[in-house]
């Protein structure tokens, strides 16, 4: 009988203690800023780094040392914020590919609303959805740059996003110098302001005066930003909201310049991230306060948390965890990550941490990490580092980021926090390593990684349902069979090379595809004697297959069929295709003949951008357009 009271008791004190906690749900503001790693702000260790406001949050908050976006560029990372989903189950990894998304997928504000919240957005959206317009307007009370907590009912609770985009890569390195002053130095005083000599080097940069007056915009971009945020703060607080609101501050990916926006390892993917809780939710944390914490985290457990925290249900679909609230999950052993195109450069890289290591399966290593962007391209720091190349200034590890990438990284961060030495060679190693490409390929078989489809075979089925939906379908969506063609990119040897050029006969147009991809990643001396076998996927029925022999066999001997057939891909109407055969031929030693063929391809009506833009990189490499802001594209 005393146990039954016991139980009753018990029950009743649950279900009043969250009645009460329901009655008081929390004001929660997200603070986001663009391109930024934690490398160069002052609470992650940076002593030259002018961010005071960022740095008080952290000393009186929780600072997170292993918070990883899921994406290296805005728009997916922005995908899976929203969505709560990975990217590369929403086929929405590549940079404004504008795929669409199940009905039933709604952006998690939505949801907040249901729980009673006022939820504004100002402003960046950039949800990489086919229906981003609708999908923002049902996720959101407002958003648009003048909105924030202050238009809601009294006493209602507020999700409210500020974005600031003052560290965007466009201030840090690719925007003219001059505009760089007006739109950053000029509203920072004298004792904010970064010199050139005050900062550490990272040691893939060639340390030089010039690269210095570059890098400072880094830091003083970011001490701009930081002034903003206290801006922010202080009207938080002059309304009488500090004491009712957890502020969340975060970077939506890795630092926007070489080596980190857009390449697949940590500091490509690792952000800052912050939680600040006033006293009355402290309870809430379940780190405590003013610590710091290595749990690891995702961008797909923000939409589930703040339903967490605001006692709303978690839909089924979403694949990240609540880390706080009522519903808080244990963090996993690794996080799994994954970086895809960006602009006109595209690429397929799958990683996994655990905090300490980082793995890195490049899927498409012909490309290098500094691969071409044409967004990077007219920037003066990646201009700097292409013509110390070109002069033969730069040591082994800054020399390689412009060469083809090996097919694994493996990177011990406690040790070598920069990532400059790979380990995926190391015989001590090799448990570690197998373990982590285990982990990766269990995820992305589970997951049925809809990305390993040619971004152009997205575009297709998109037409008639959405890669979500399309690869839960076994018999349309052979993963396993796709994926034992592609797990050989990247390696060299004469059996892999063997199973390669006898995949390449498979009745799967995806198969073919990621067979003759794992040909182009092999030294070109090893197929020489093979191109018997190449010449005649120059006619294959799928374009991508076709391109991609055409770019080996015309790197191999300029093989005039190899020619006209990617001419003849870039001169068509497909976006994609186009983009394929132009970006093959950036790193090609034989330009000289296409000159006119890319000319002409970039003035085809109704090019793409990213198509637009890699003539122009093409053009670039060979000085025959100035790489600077008014020739993007």
């Amino acid at each position: 009988m005393k146990k039954y009271l016991r139980s009753i008791l018990l029950f009743c004190f649950s279900c009043c203690t969250l009645t009460a906690w329901c009655q008081q749900k929390p004001n929660v503001l997200w603070v986001t800023i663009e391109d930024t790693s934690p490398e160069f702000i002052g609470c992650y260790g940076n002593k030259a780094a002018h961010t005071p406001n960022i740095d008080q949050l952290a000393k009186e908050g929780v600072r997170f040392t292993n918070a990883f976006s899921t994406g290296t560029v805005c728009s997916p990372s922005r995908t899976a914020i929203i969505t709560g989903v990975k990217t590369y189950c929403t086929g929405t990894g590549h940079h404004r590919s504008a795929f669409p998304v199940p009905e039933f997928m709604k952006g998690f504000p939505y949801y907040l609303q249901q729980a009673g919240y006022y939820t504004t957005n100002s402003a960046k959206t950039d949800y990489n959805v086919s229906n981003e317009s609708a999908y923002t307007k049902e996720a959101w009370n407002e958003s648009n740059v003048k909105t924030g907590w202050w238009n809601r009912k009294p006493g209602q609770p507020f999700f409210a996003v500020f974005n600031f985009n003052a560290s965007h890569q466009s201030n840090t390195m690719t925007n003219p110098y001059d505009r760089y002053e007006k739109a950053i130095l000029s509203h920072l005083d004298k004792d904010e302001i970064v010199a050139d000599n005050a900062f550490e080097m990272p040691p893939f940069y060639h340390d030089t005066p010039e690269m210095r007056k570059e890098m400072a915009r880094v830091y003083n971009s970011l001490s701009l930003t930081d002034k903003r945020i206290g801006e922010l703060l202080a009207r938080l607080k002059a309304d009488g909201l500090m004491d009712s609101t957890i502020i969340v501050f975060y970077g939506d990916h890795g630092e926007g310049i070489p080596r980190g926006k857009t390449n697949g390892i940590r500091f490509g993917f690792r952000v800052p991230f912050v939680i600040w809780f006033p006293k009355m939710y402290q309870h809430l944390s379940p780190w405590g306060t003013g610590v710091v914490s290595s749990e690891l985290i995702d961008f797909t457990d923000l939409a589930p948390t703040m339903l967490s925290l605001a006692g709303g249900q978690i839909p089924g679909y979403m694949t990240g965890r609540a880390f706080m609230g009522h519903q808080r999950q244990a963090p996993p052993k690794y996080l799994n990550l994954s970086s895809d195109r960006s602009d006109n450069g595209p690429d397929l890289v799958r990683a996994v941490t655990d905090g300490h290591y980082f793995y890195a399966r490049n899927f498409m290593p012909f490309v290098p990490e500094l691969r071409y962007i044409r967004y990077m391209e007219i920037g003066r720091i990646k201009q700097l580092i292409r013509s110390d190349y070109e002069k033969g200034n730069l040591n082994p590890l800054q020399k390689s980021l412009l060469e083809p990438r090996p097919a694994e990284f493996l990177f011990d961060l406690k040790n070598d926090p920069w990532e400059t030495n790979n380990l995926s060679g190391s015989e001590k190693s090799r448990g570690r390593l197998m373990q982590m490409r285990a982990s990766m390929e269990k995820e992305l078989l589970k997951s049925k990684d809809v990305l390993l489809l040619p971004e152009g075979e997205l575009d297709t089925l998109s037409k008639f349902t959405t890669p979500y939906e399309y690869r839960l379908n076994g018999k349309l969506y052979d993963l396993q069979q796709i994926y034992r063609a592609a797990s050989l990119s990247g390696f060299r040897s004469k059996k892999v090379l063997t199973q390669q050029l006898a995949l390449l006969n498979s009745t799967n147009k995806i198969v073919r595809y990621w067979a003759v991809t794992g040909l182009r990643a092999q030294k070109p001396q090893e197929l020489r004697p093979y191109t018997g076998k190449l010449s005649p996927l120059l006619a294959d029925a799928y374009p991508p297959v076709a391109i991609t022999a055409a770019a080996i066999l015309y790197e191999l001997d300029q093989d005039p069929g190899a020619k006209d057939c990617l001419i003849r891909y870039m001169m068509g109407g497909n976006q994609y295709w186009a983009l394929m055969s132009v970006n093959f031929l950036l790193y090609s030693n034989y330009k000289e003949p296409f000159i006119e063929a890319v000319q002409q391809c970039r003035q085809v009506k109704g090019r793409s951008y990213a198509a637009k833009a890699a003539c122009m990189d093409f053009l670039g490499s060979l000085k025959l357009v100035p790489n600077d802001i008014d020739h993007r594209q």
